[in-house]
């Protein structure tokens, strides 16, 4: 069975099961949930009691409750009857709403009391909460006849809990009927200092002064309600299962039509790197295959296309490196077979210069030879390093030592500016071996009267080694290819005077496997610098220093 179908199939095996599964769970979970909401309900009569205790506590009175009643209603889809605990029905929302009044359903009624609950101060002395309690109770019979007027004369009331929770109203408008609260008659508050006098031997105080409280506002705080919701036989609403098999059936069709789609989707460039894949291995290294989106099949084709684009990049690197290596060899090969040819058949005499030019000759093909292993080892990651503290100060003034007599002859300055030892980890014939490359490479760059600069730069954790030279400079057009083998800045210069070409190919692998950077910057007509990065290392006067 192909892929596809197999892709297909599975697809089609998941969306069926998980829409299935899904149908039924969520049915018998909606069901149940709908079962718990209506049997428990207990947000929504949160919602109804606190409604109905704030709008006693604001208005000290139940005239006008019907509409709040009403809104509740509709807002829950509840059935609301408000009656007093005496039996006087306050408001029904059945009424309200046009209807004949179902019978009451089995749920007990709700109490809702919106008598404030007297809030004392902590760590007030008896005589101190008996004198509280009893401006509480006075101040409390103004607010709720004030109150009351407020709501009789149609005026919009509202109310927060004070410091004691007593309610302090606030209205936009007042009425001319409805004055300002004037103080309780003495002979009231007399009445309820004696009465508040009783708790001083009766256990805990507050509770006392709260019931007293509670007693001596009760002619004027609306009455408790009892809260009665929903109707005889009301049957909790349940999730119809025509709709549910409708989406279900829905969701599989869906799932069928995007799996179809997705699998000619994934598809489609999978068969096309398939088939690039294979032209690829028969030698046709320019396929590429069409790259289009973001998604993960589009960064497969464009992983594919890099792949191809680094197997044709090092196969050109691999028949360029041969093409150079026959031009190298070629040219002095030649010679070598004319000389040797021309002495062989007596045209020339075998003299001292002769064969010492032949083995000049031979040394040259010597370095190259030598250079290329090298080269070859260091990418291989095979090239032998015996690493140690090495102090680049010495190491860069045995370089300037090495390389004076060539810098004198080419009336070139060869200084050092090195302030201090600066210590690395690493193999000190192979740095020497970068270093002395760089400082042959600046001398044959820089005319007489010329200077180059071996200079040891700190910085932080890290050691810095830079040759500076003030000649001819390199074209920033160049400065890419610097490193590449065979490749010489100078078309003109040949191994003689530019060295094998292999050279800065060579630094760049033994600096990298020290884990350093070497880079280059070069202004055409004022010099180039050369500069190595490497990891410093405490030394025996400090960090990275002695």
């Amino acid at each position: 069975m192909s892929f596809r179908l197999r892709a297909l199939g599975l697809l089609m095996l998941v969306a069926l099961t998980a829409t299935a599964a899904t149908a039924w769970l969520t049915l018998r979970q909606a069901n149940r949930q709908v079962r718990e909401a209506v049997a428990a309900g207990q947000e929504e009569v949160s919602r109804i009691t606190g409604e109905l205790r704030g709008y006693g506590f604001a208005h000290g009175t139940w005239d006008g409750l019907a509409p709040t009643v009403g809104a509740l209603a509709r807002d829950t889809g509840q059935r609301v009857r408000v009656a007093t605990e005496t039996g006087v029905v306050l408001a029904d929302s059945d009424a309200l709403q046009g209807r004949e009044p179902r019978a009451l359903g089995s749920q007990p009624a709700v109490v809702v009391d919106a008598r404030p609950v007297l809030a004392l101060p902590a760590g007030l002395v008896p005589g101190a909460a008996r004198k509280v309690t009893v401006t509480a109770i006075g101040d409390y019979r103004a607010t709720a006849a004030d109150a009351v007027c407020l709501t009789r004369a149609g005026a919009a009331v509202t109310a927060r809990a004070d410091e004691l929770g007593l309610p302090a109203l606030t209205t936009p408008v007042r009425p001319a009927q409805c004055r300002e609260p004037s103080s309780p008659d003495v002979a009231q508050r007399a009445a309820d200092d004696a009465a508040t006098r009783r708790c001083a031997g009766e256990g805990p105080l507050t509770p006392c002064l709260r019931q007293v409280f509670h007693e001596r506002t009760a002619s004027v705080a609306p009455a408790r309600l009892d809260v009665r919701l929903g109707y005889q036989d009301e049957s909790p609403p349940a999730l119809a299962a025509a709709p549910t098999v409708a989406v279900a059936v829905g969701v599989a069709l869906a799932a069928i039509l995007g799996g179809l789609l997705l699998s000619r989707a994934v598809l489609r460039p999978v068969r096309a790197m398939t088939i690039a894949a294979k032209d690829l291995g028969e030698g046709d290294l320019g396929r590429r295959v069409p790259v289009s989106g973001r998604d993960e099949i589009a960064r497969l084709g464009g992983a594919f296309n890099r792949m191809a684009d680094s197997i044709q990049a090092g196969e050109a690197r691999q028949r360029r490196l041969t093409g150079d290596i026959a031009h190298e060899l070629r040219t002095p090969l030649a010679n070598l077979r004319g000389y040797l040819e021309a002495l062989r058949d007596g045209v020339i005499e075998p003299t001292p210069e002769v064969l010492a030019s032949l083995h000049e000759e031979a040394l040259l093909q010597q370095r190259i030879v030598d250079d290329l292993q090298d080269l070859a080892l260091a990418e291989a990651g095979a090239l032998t390093y015996h690493r140690c503290e090495v102090d680049l100060r010495e190491l860069l003034e045995a370089s300037r030592t090495a390389h004076r007599a060539q810098a004198e002859t080419a009336g070139v300055a060869l200084e050092l500016d090195a302030p201090r030892p600066v210590y690395v980890t690493a193999d000190p014939d192979r740095l020497r071996q970068v270093v002395g490359n760089l400082v042959g490479n600046a001398l044959r760059a820089t005319p007489p009267g010329g200077g180059v600069t071996l200079a040891l730069v700190p910085h932080a954790e890290l050691a810095v080694v830079e040759v500076r030279d003030t000649g001819h400079g390199i074209p920033a057009e160049d400065l890419p290819r610097l490193f590449d083998r065979f490749w010489r800045a100078d078309a003109s210069r040949g191994r003689a005077t530019g060295g094998s070409g292999l050279g800065l190919s060579i630094a760049r692998q033994i600096v990298t496997d020290h884990r350093g950077t070497i880079d280059v910057r070069s202004t055409v007509g004022a010099g180039t610098t050369f500069r190595i990065v490497l990891g410093a290392r405490p030394g025996p006067g400090g960090p990275g220093a002695g």
